[in-house]
């Protein structure tokens, strides 16, 4: 399938032509239609080609390098669209009538955020009032990604408590063509041109009740269990970015001199260079790593699809700037524009702008840092709860200082010692004729247990405020992901060579990719205790309170009128519907 989806997006995607007229060409996307890209991951019992997520992602990173705007549609569809949920969720019945048409032809999009709910859904407005044998559902939706030209929808909306009916978020499968369903706006971004997003408005629609995925109240639990394998889609597609980087980095540097020289030669830019190399290798081994966790189904993944999100849009970001730098003037310049003065079409611009919204959607930077250390923090608040509780009683303090001091009697030791600190620990990465990554490990191990040692003490230190600490924790998850990462690339050096597959060469990438992450771990671990948190909260109360309004003085603001957060009241729509629906 992969030769097959090759072959199709080096003879039939015209990624200039998406980028231009800012849309993919009804052709394509009935020639991935007919390729079956639509069920990858689809059981093929559906009609589906039953990919595992390892060949998924591959995949994805295959059709994002020629057009992101391609693999955003895929991943949207099948990563956290209409098949995902009914995986993992959906009646027999259910996956009966839907999975077939999601295999073939027919597009899907999920459908939570809304104009005034973001990374809160407790907050949802969007409502599925029970009538009858169905519900009726009142709302808008806002960044509908593939919303525009999906058939089938996954609509999160609010059941309220009644008779007969527990409540609560629950999950929705909405057919487009249903009366009372308005895509009322087709969404322009910075980047992404190509992308179907859109503002969906639902007036009095009636969905079966057939239609309700999984029991009402269970919403919530859906979204974000379709999330956690879904993110992984996003990783994989900046690890693709990060080839394609260094594709150009290696093509243009070779042939670009400066004073005599490839400019790789000179030390400023070779720096960038290797770094965008060993990070591609270390954003593939986090995510091969990570993908085949989920493919095992016996390991729960919330955390390392949470982290190989947040490291591959951070990392990828940061390489694709790298390559518009590398690129100079001609970094900076459209594809369109090189092409048009006769030289070779490189969109490196673009990929920067077209990466620039994986630090945002499904999950942003920010969430993934406070949802990674909910987990990281989990075990101390269930066992010191009440402990660290200002409202609990005395009697009830004692009793959870006692159950405390147990768990930490017995936690507290192991986080002194182990093979971190043994000077022949990890053999196996100390292969005779290569980069001894073997120190590395060590040094990963220690840092483990030295971040569980911080986050304790942390713990002890601010106890029930450790929730509004967002710096620190943000840190210790960045410390956590280059950990992960350094293991993930030493492990995949370790199974390249092995197999006889580059061994040399993965070492040395393995090797400089981990002296890269432990110089920024060794960083973040200083600026633990070490940074400007506090003083940095009195700016923003100063801010806020217009102490420094006059240093907005002397510029014009050239934004437009209007509210900040649309109007996105219940009602009929007064917009003509955009939805267009590929035959």
């Amino acid at each position: 399938f992969l030769a097959k989806l090759q072959e199709f997006c080096e003879t039939r995607v015209d990624a200039a032509r998406i980028e231009r007229e800012a849309q993919i060409p009804d052709e394509t996307i009935k020639g991935l239609k007919e390729l079956g890209a639509l069920g990858m991951k689809i059981d093929t019992k559906y009609g589906g080609l039953g990919l595992t997520q390892v060949y998924y992602n591959k995949a994805l990173a295959l059709a994002g390098s020629v057009s992101p705007a391609i693999g955003a549609l895929l991943s949207a569809h099948q990563s956290i669209g209409v098949p995902q949920p009914l995986k993992l969720f959906g009646t027999q019945e259910q996956k009966d009538r839907f999975l077939p048409r999601c295999a073939r032809t027919d597009i899907s999009a999920f459908l939570l955020t809304e104009p005034d709910v973001g990374s809160d859904p407790a907050r949802l407005a969007t409502t599925a009032v029970p009538d009858g044998d169905g519900y009726l559902l009142d709302g808008v939706k806002l960044w509908t990604t593939n919303g525009v030209v999906a058939d089938l929808l996954v609509v999160m909306a609010r059941v309220p408590r009644s008779e007969g009916h527990k409540g609560g978020i629950t999950a929705f499968v909405v057919e487009t063509a249903t009366e009372g369903v308005t895509v009322e706006n087709r969404n322009a971004f910075m980047g992404l041109r190509g992308l179907e997003n859109g503002v969906t408005r639902f007036h009095r629609v009636r969905v079966p009740a057939a239609n309700r995925i999984g029991p009402e109240g269970a919403g919530l639990k859906i979204a974000l269990t379709t999330l956690n394998t879904g993110r992984l889609s996003l990783p994989a597609m900046c690890a693709g970015a990060g080839k394609w980087c260094l594709k150009i980095a290696r093509e243009w540097s070779a042939a670009r001199e400066q004073w005599g020289k490839p400019i790789a030669k000179h030390e400023a830019v070779g720096a960038k260079i290797s770094f965008i190399a060993a990070t591609t290798f270390a954003l593939e081994a986090v995510i091969d790593l990570a993908s085949q966790m989920a493919d095992e189904d016996r390991n729960d993944i919330r955390i390392e699809a949470a982290l190989a999100k947040l490291y591959g849009s951070e990392m990828a970001w940061l390489m694709a700037d790298e390559l518009v730098q590398i690129r100079g003037g001609r970094g900076y310049e459209t594809a369109a524009s090189l092409a048009a003065r006769g030289e070779r079409a490189v969109p490196a611009e673009q990929m920067l702008r077209d990466l620039r919204i994986n630090r945002i959607f499904e999950g942003s930077t920010e969430i993934m840092h406070l949802l990674i250390a909910r987990e990281a923090v989990d075990a101390h608040l269930s066992v010191a709860g009440d402990l660290i509780d200002p409202d609990k009683s005395l009697q009830d303090k004692g009793k959870a200082a006692a159950k405390a001091g147990g768990f930490y009697a017995r936690w507290l030791p192991g986080l002194l010692t182990g093979p971190g600190q043994l000077p022949r620990a990890y053999p196996e990465f100390n292969p005779a004729g290569h980069p001894d990554l073997s120190p590395h490990l060590r040094y990963v191990e220690r840092s483990a247990r030295k971040l569980a040692r911080s986050t304790f003490y942390a713990m002890s230190r601010w106890q029930g405020r450790m929730e509004t600490k967002q710096g620190f924790l943000s840190r210790i998850v960045d410390i956590g992901a280059e950990l992960f990462a350094m293991s993930a690339a030493c492990v995949r050096a370790e199974m390249l060579r092995s197999r006889g597959d580059h061994g040399v060469a993965a070492y040395q990438l393995a090797d400089a990719f981990c002296r890269q992450a432990r110089i920024r771990a060794d960083e973040l671990f200083g600026r633990l205790w070490t940074n400007t948190d506090e003083l940095d909260r009195k700016v923003v109360s100063g801010v806020l309170s217009g102490t420094y309004e006059w240093l907005e003085h002397g510029v014009i603001d050239p934004s437009g009128d209007g509210p900040w957060i649309a109007d996105a009241t219940p009602g009929p729509t007064a917009k003509r519907n955009v939805h267009r629906p590929i035959g």
